[in-house]
């Protein structure tokens, strides 16, 4: 019988109506079955692991990160895959960073949650934790057919490095915006396969180490010296620098100032684009010929979030400084096109 850990850490999707408060509360996911009698349909031997307590996503860190990490590590010859419960706002962040701790992955780590409590009527909670249970449970030729970290939201799946909460008001509440879907829930589940990880030829290395210390800089016209500076000249080990475009830009002396002060301290800066769609292309446009002299670093097309947690993973390794600007380059988990 396949087996699923279910990994509960908090989010609407384990809430539930108290009838004498009147508001929403969580209940025991170890009575999963009652509150979702269809899992009696699935043929699967399914376990559950609750955090205590139970966590509002907004209040994620690495920490907990290597919590869960340490958890998929400790019972991953027992199961076929895993399915982690997690609210929605930091749900990326949180799939991003376990692609990159979860070296050699074999088995289908799925990310799922809901825009409505478990209990409404109109929920949304009940098809994605059971579709979530049915991508974490295929196999083909005896093998998981989706061996990486991803996102199952409104019948589709996302790589999880590759994701992002665009709406927080539809039960459509992520997008990937620079890679396709890797599967589609309608009538039947379609996995597309050539989007899909290949099965890793090595076993599971699991990352636990992490280094949170990034600054973010987002540009805007007219952003102040005394703004910029409040990054650059931090006790940062790097910064994330969300520009225009395809990378670019102030020519500014004073900015490109700040940021070569920066790089002569140690700092590493990142490039990625504000725009959802679209990667960075340094040297592109003279705004950003500049940043690519100085030894500004490009982030392709990752998110805000892989970007971030990739950062964090790589200077969380003991690596020297050139060796993470490398790697950052590089497709780790699939999370950048170069």
């Amino acid at each position: 019988m396949t087996s699923i850990l279910i990994i509960y850490t908090g989010g609407t999707i384990g809430m539930v109506n108290d009838p004498k408060s009147g508001s929403l509360v969580p209940f025991d996911f170890k009575q999963i079955r009652q509150n979702v009698p269809e899992l009696d349909r699935l043929d699967y031997n399914l376990d559950v692991h609750s955090f205590d307590p139970i966590l509002d996503s907004s209040n994620m860190t690495p920490e907990i990160w290597a919590e869960i990490a340490l958890l998929i590590q400790n019972r991953y010859d027992e199961f076929d895959g895993f399915v982690i419960l997690h609210g929605s706002d930091t749900m990326a962040f949180t799939a991003s960073a376990l692609s990159f701790m979860l070296e050699n992955l074999n088995k289908p780590v799925v990310l799922t949650g809901s825009q409505l409590p478990i209990g409404e009527i109109r929920t949304d909670a009940k098809e994605n934790l059971i579709t979530a249970l049915e991508i974490a449970a295929t196999k083909q030729n005896g093998k998981a057919m989706v061996p990486e970290v991803c996102i199952y939201f409104d019948y589709q799946l996302f790589r999880g490095n590759r994701s992002v909460k665009y709406n927080s008001e539809k039960f459509e509440a992520f997008r990937s915006p620079n890679y396709p879907i890797l599967a589609e829930a309608g009538v039947t589940l379609s996995f597309f396969n050539n989007y899909i990880l290949p099965q890793p030829d090595k076993a599971l290395k699991v990352h636990l180490d992490y280094n949170p210390n990034i600054g973010v800089l987002k540009l805007y016209p007219g952003i102040s010296p005394l703004a910029v500076k409040a990054i650059t000249h931090s006790s940062v080990d790097a910064i994330v620098m969300e520009t225009f475009g395809s990378g670019n830009t102030t020519t500014d002396d004073w900015f490109i100032n700040c940021l070569q002060e920066a790089i002569d301290g140690g700092k590493i800066i990142l490039d990625i684009t504000q725009c959802l769609r679209g990667s960075v292309e340094l040297g592109m446009y003279q705004t950003s010929k500049k940043l690519q002299q100085m030894g500004v670093v490009s982030g392709y097309d990752m998110t805000f979030e892989s970007a971030t947690t990739k950062l964090m993973y790589l200077m969380g390794q003991g690596l020297e400084r050139e060796e993470v600007i490398k790697l950052m380059g590089q497709s780790l988990r699939g999370e950048l096109t170069v």
